[in-house]
């Protein structure tokens, strides 16, 4: 089967469940493993190079190898969150996720990204992110213990150390 053919099973499978999980296969064909956590409705990938997402249960999103090369470089994340650990030199040219709102960025780094109820969030805990708004060249860059929200519309973004309540509930989601 074909990793086109593999991609549209799982894109229906998804839709009838509510749910996109990344297919095994269509994992591997872009340079990960999916394996789900015992007990819960997430997932972890391990990606070549050390990449490493944890995806939460109902998260939909897509894979990205930009270049061809066989490796991740990018996700598109439409619903729910992903906790990122991209280590120094394991995408060489930088991660990005990309979402309706926003485009975060980053290299030799740990962050969390979550889309719902019409925004963006973006917190960091190791390394720094850039994020914009979608079509924009303006943005902000987070450093540990920063995060973002952004919601459609033109005005500047704010970057605020989040407190512990949200980042403990943020994380609880990952089962950190």
């Amino acid at each position: 089967m074909s990793a086109r053919d593999r991609f549209f099973r799982s894109l229906v499978a998804g839709l009838f469940a509510g749910v996109f999980w990344v297919d095994a296969a269509l994992a591997q064909d872009a340079g990960c493993a999916s394996k789900p956590v015992a007990g819960t409705s997430r997932q972890i990938l391990r990606c070549r190079d050390g990449l490493t997402i944890i995806v939460e249960g109902g998260a939909r999103f897509t894979l990205v190898d930009r270049d061809r090369n066989g490796k991740v470089d990018a996700v598109r994340l439409r619903r729910k969150a992903l906790l990122l650990d991209a280590p120094a030199g394991s995408v060489p040219g930088g991660l990005s996720v990309v979402t309706p709102q926003a485009i975060a960025a980053a290299r030799g780094t740990k962050w969390a990204v979550d889309v719902g109820q019409g925004k963006t969030s973006v917190f960091v805990l190791r390394g720094r992110v850039a994020v914009n708004r979608q079509a924009s060249t303006a943005g902000v860059v987070l450093a540990p213990g920063d995060g973002v929200d952004v919601a459609a519309g033109t005005g500047p973004l704010t970057v605020k150390r989040w407190p512990a309540k949200r980042v403990s509930a943020l994380l609880a989601r990952f089962g950190q």
